[in-house]
């Protein structure tokens, strides 16, 4: 034992005083010796690459190297002196600091044991992997021909820097040192490390170190040399195992653009994104839960011949419209992001969400991930409280300059300040919006000042977009137009609190700021539920504290989502209106078959409203649109009837066995049946609206099980809304088809009471407190009961009103659902008459 234990000390001796360690050699103790970066990179080959991912090989020069460097070039003595009147307030003085520490290390050569220790390190890696076959470099087109062959001899090389500090769980540090790709040769990869030493002191890892409260002569910079993984023929991106807006943990997201990574991280580039639902994943299903096609204008690739290291070319159009990764690959990917965040919550003893760059060989055609570090954000807030920004007043008339991707869920405003040139950062004042292309780290010393961050170009994971959350500002990415519709000096309100979609509003615009706590709330036998119709609001919902979704909208996700009549798709062909049928062909072209593109989009807004309450019941109506309704999509009115009242017409139940429509219907049920058997999110319950007898519920189940739906298999229940007068009447016929109901207080109210209400003339008399629709309702609870069937209320009576909460409660109905803005004050008033005490 004690010479086992003499034996490590004397390792880690050896491993502190060497220049180079192989990744292999060290693992995440080791970021005192070699960084984050390194020290993951290490942890991950000797960790999981026996669990099947892919890492590539490489070394590292140590924090030893790096201080014995600057010790014995006696530079400690004149940075300090440099930084003796540092004020990263003022940008000038800032870039005078950064600019003249840079050069005394640049201007400093590497003592020769240390630049014989990197190349002899470098020789090897090239012993080892430059060995690219002629075969694979034959297959190429010519440009890129060179470049393989080349590979065979002084193999290419990716040269990262990894900061000692780097990569902690409370600061990333992300994009603070300097990275260079497509490195050749023993001189070149030392004139990389060199460079990557002397940026320790960019500017923005002065500014950030010092905001931050590190010493910046206590970090230590060590240097990653890594084999490239050739994504310049392929494709790159980041992926995070955690929703990077709302914290959801049980959603990957992937992102992915053509060629070198560079452009993702950077935010240069608008790529594709993928969400993946880690639980059912984990059980051997394929729940992508949805696929956003990104805009890739461009792709960083090697500059063959050129006098750079990399270029940017400009991506075909045949290749934007196209995903960069297939199904399959970014099932593997997200199943690798779930070991990797395993294995380090494992390591750490507490649940650590990851952000992780791969990066797709186009010569091999295998994946690889290339760094791993935790998640800096979503993982250190609070889940003791929620809160919300929603802006108040007549908001809905304020003009919309942009839009674009919301990064976070807050609302800012004040002036816009357009900055194209990273030299005119100066011209910002504390409290402004800034507005660009995209960021880098060297706009990080005024991206803290602004109240807003607005750029044209970039995705969810973007430098612009990382930085913002971790600074807690708003900001919009990849709205494309930006620039060009905001000027400098004009009023503006940046709202990211209205989805996944942000909006620059003209103006200053009122909003509020609501903070709830969520400890101590009670536990009451009457299930709250919410009503939720818009998938992108779903994982953000999800965090106020529920008992899983009483009514699930699918008509949001077809008007809004889809946009598409049905029966238009499956009848492209011979659609008579030529502008709808160009309208269509845009949005379907990605699509040979039109109706699959329904069934996808469909499934995927079921699937993300599912997942983010899973495992808890999802409650899916089927679609209700009335036939006006159904007329407004695009294509529809060619296939729907002109009623004179179509609120109590062709809506519900009776469309979906009807021959006019049942192929239209038809798509919802594979939609369905996707969600549930592929996705494995079978806590989806569909709910057939407006079923006016049960021999026409009977009906509706026999299309149900056309399509594989089957009440019984694989535990589907299915639901009925009870809104019609012979819903009640009828009780205990209905449950013989159906599996519990689910009251819908408007349409009960309108049938009751005998008006339409869409009439203004007629709306002074709806009322669901009236003693008649509260007989139907109390008459429908008794009945269910009698039936043991399940039965809940799902219209917004409840919502409006905390009486009619209270008098459901004492009829015993199982579940109420709620518009959001209503449940937490209706689960206290639930808690109130069921005398349950709060904690």
């Amino acid at each position: 034992m004690l010479q086992s234990t003499a034996k490590r000390q004397q390792l880690q001796s050896s491993k502190e005083q060497a220049f180079v360690l192989w990744f292999e050699e060290v693992g995440i103790a080791d970021i005192p010796l070699v960084g984050g970066k390194n020290a993951s990179l290490g942890e991950m080959i000797q960790q999981l690459t026996p669990k099947g991912i892919n890492v590539p090989m490489g070394f590292a020069t140590t924090a030893h190297a790096y201080r014995y460097f600057i010790e014995q070039a006696g530079l400690q003595e004149q940075l300090r002196s440099l930084f003796a009147d540092l004020d990263v307030e003022d940008v000038n003085n800032l870039r005078q600091r950064g600019k003249q520490a840079r050069a005394l290390i640049l201007n400093t050569p590497f003592p020769s044991e240390l630049a014989s220790a990197i190349a002899d390190a470098y020789l090897q890696l090239c012993q080892k992997y430059g060995d690219t076959s002629a075969s694979l470099c034959d297959r190429l087109a010519p440009e890129y021909r060179e470049s393989c062959q080349r590979s065979s001899g002084e193999t290419d090389v990716a040269v990262r820097s990894s900061a000692t500090a780097e990569d902690l769980p409370d600061a990333s540090f992300a994009g603070q040192q300097e990275t260079y790709l497509n490195v050749h040769g023993v001189q070149a990869v030392l004139e990389a490390c060199h460079k990557c030493f002397a940026s320790l002191f960019t500017d923005r890892a002065i500014s950030y170190r010092t905001i931050k409260g590190f010493d910046h002569f206590n970090i230590a910079l060590s240097v990653g040399v890594q084999k490239m993984v050739r994504s310049d023929l392929a494709a790159s991106g980041v992926m995070f195992s955690i929703d990077t807006e709302t914290g959801f943990k049980n959603a990957a997201l992937i992102t992915a653009a053509y060629g070198l990574g560079e452009n993702v991280v950077q935010g240069a580039v608008n790529p594709d994104e993928y969400f993946v639902f880690k639980p059912t994943l984990q059980q051997g299903f394929r729940p992508i839960l949805e696929k956003r096609l990104g805009s890739k204008e461009i792709k960083m690739v090697y500059d063959v011949g050129g006098s750079k290291l990399t270029k940017n070319v400009t991506v075909p159009e045949s290749e934007r419209v196209k995903y960069a990764l297939t199904d399959d690959e970014v099932l593997i990917l997200a199943q690798w992001t779930c070991i990797i965040e395993d294995h380090y919550s494992a390591v750490r003893g507490v649940y650590t969400p990851m952000d992780i760059e791969w990066a797709k060989d186009g010569l091999t055609g295998e994946l690889f991930i290339v760094q791993a570090r935790p998640e800096t954000v979503q993982s250190q807030k609070s889940t003791n409280t929620i809160k919300s920004y929603q802006l108040v007043g007549a908001h809905s008339n304020a003009p919309v300059l942009a839009r674009g991707r919301a990064v976070g869920e807050a609302i800012g405003t004040g002036k816009a300040r357009v900055i194209l040139d990273v030299h005119k950062l100066d011209t910002f004042q504390p409290g402004e919006v800034l507005v660009t292309y995209k960021t880098d780290p060297d706009w990080e010393p005024i991206m803290k000042k602004a109240s807003a961050i607005v750029t044209n170009q970039g995705g969810r994971t973007c430098h612009a977009a990382i930085i913002a959350r971790e600074m807690g500002i708003p900001a919009i990415v990849g709205t494309g137009n930006a620039i060009a519709q905001l000027k400098t000096g004009q009023e503006v309100t940046i709202s990211c609190a209205e989805g996944e979609e942000g909006r620059v509003y003209e103006g200053i615009l009122p909003y509020e700021v609501k903070e709830v706590a969520l400890e101590n709330l009670p536990r009451t036998r009457t299930q709250i539920l919410m009503n939720v119709g818009n998938p992108s609001e779903a994982f953000s919902l999800a965090a106020i504290p529920n008992d899983g979704v009483g009514l699930a909208r699918l008509e949001f996700i077809i008007a809004n989502h889809i946009k598409v009549h049905p029966l238009a798709l499956i009848h492209f062909d011979k659609l008579e209106d030529e502008d709808a049928k160009n309208q269509i062909a845009l949005l379907t072209q990605l699509y040979e078959d039109k109706p699959s593109y329904f069934v996808d989009r469909l499934a995927q807004g079921i699937a993300t409203i599912a997942a983010a309450f899973y495992p808890k019941s999802v409650v899916v109506r089927l679609s209700d649109f009335k036939s006006n309704e159904y007329a407004n999509l695009l294509g529809g009115k060619q296939f729907e009837p002109d009623e004179e009242n179509p609120m109590i017409g062709w809506r519900g139940a009776s469309r979906y066995y009807d021959e006019k429509y049942r192929e239209g219907f038809a798509l919802e049920c594979q939609a369905l049946k996707r969600v549930r058997d592929e996705m494995g999110l079978t806590n989806v319950i569909p709910m057939v609206p407006f079923c006016r007898t049960p021999a026409e519920g009977r009906k509706v189940m026999a299309e149900m099980e056309k399509y594989g739906l089957k009440r019984g298999e694989n535990g589907l229940q299915v639901y009925v809304m009870c809104e019609i007068p012979n819903n009640v009447i009828l009780a205990k016929q209905f449950s013989e088809v159906f599996d519990g109901f689910s009251i819908g207080s408007n349409d009960l109210t309108q049938l009751t009471l005998g008006l339409d209400r869409d009439s203004g003339l007629v709306a002074h008399l709806f009322d669901e407190r009236n003693e008649g629709v509260k007989e139907m309702v109390q008459m429908a609870i008794a009945k269910a009961k009698e039936n043991q069937r399940k039965i809940g209320i799902c219209g917004q009576a409840p919502s409006d009103y905390p009486e009619f909460a209270r008098f459901l409660v004492e009829q015993g109905i199982d579940s109420i659902s709620l518009n959001p803005d209503s449940v937490l004050k209706t689960l206290l008033e639930v808690a109130a008459v069921e005398g349950v005490v709060t904690h």
